[in-house]
């Protein structure tokens, strides 16, 4: 709903926040995650028991993966990060890399935002000088455009972090807002999908059809999905020459440390595509 700030995007927050205080931040280390929240621990508990410890880890594990590709895009000279559909993500906020002449924009509803704000105020959190926050309305605005105004340079290399966002929107969407950031020299993208829920057996299938219902019984239903194979076509059309694909099975071995995780199960891909350039 245009009006109030993203649900999803609380209950994201609210779950970074939870894994600090329950795994100590061992998969992503976020120290401003439970302070933005201004959240006690009872109701972080309420909210950890309300969802399946595996979606919990999953979230914080996407942060870790986006926030690793932007160190390498660092290293390689990129000092421009875009965070679409912000919510209360913190990374502009800590920016390891400010020292470097990293500028980081946040871009999302002007809902969202201005409730970001609030937070912000109330953990005594300052908007530091390398962050810039913009607020866009995604139904009638060019984000690029919007992003020009308050400073972005669409001439130099850019990363873009989308986290939390694409299942919700139309494919046509998805493919049009792909489609502006490849418009970018050296373009980065970090963004994750899931896959239909007939791609997966039956027996495996109703815990995902589970969640996918709920994002949908409170007003955020998932509109897009993608196979692997049709994705990585879609996104060589646009330009993207480098993609890396993280299936669940990989995540899990990657970040939860689990050895051989079972093939074939529901959950997120986390996508890494590059428009590298060329000799």
């Amino acid at each position: 709903m245009p009006n109030t700030p993203s649900l999803t995007a609380k209950v994201a927050a609210l779950l970074r926040a939870a894994h600090q205080l329950l795994e100590g931040g061992a998969i992503f280390a976020d120290p401003l995650a439970v302070p933005i929240c201004g959240e006690d621990a009872d109701s972080l508990s309420r909210v950890v028991r309300e969802h399946p410890d595996r979606l919990r880890l999953f979230i914080v594990a996407r942060s870790r993966f986006a926030e690793e590709c932007v160190a390498h895009a660092v290293d390689r000279g990129v000092r421009q990060v875009v965070v679409l559909g912000a919510g209360l993500d913190t990374f502009g906020l800590r920016n390891p890399y400010a020292g470097k002449g990293l500028r980081a924009f946040e871009v999302d509803r002007p809902a969202t935002q201005q409730w970001k704000r609030e937070c912000l105020e109330k953990a005594n959190l300052r908007i530091p000088s390398w962050l810039t926050l913009a607020t866009v309305d995604f139904e009638r605005e060019s984000f690029l455009e919007r992003l020009k105004t308050v400073g972005f340079k669409d001439d130099r290399p850019a990363f873009f972090t989308w986290l939390g966002v694409v299942p919700y929107l139309s494919r046509d969407a998805v493919l049009a807002t792909l489609s502006l950031i490849a418009r970018i020299p050296e373009a980065e993208v970090v963004f994750e999908y899931g896959r239909p829920p007939a791609a997966y057996p039956p027996e495996r299938r109703a815990g995902y059809e589970a969640m996918i219902a709920r994002a949908a019984a409170v007003g955020e239903p998932w509109l897009s999905f993608f196979n692997p194979d049709e994705l990585v076509n879609e996104l060589s059309r646009l330009g993207f020459n480098g993609v890396e694909d993280l299936s669940p099975r990989e995540v899990a071995i990657r970040y939860f440390s689990e050895r051989d995780p079972p093939q074939n199960v529901p959950g997120a891909h986390f996508v890494h595509a590059r428009r590298a350039l060329t000799s």
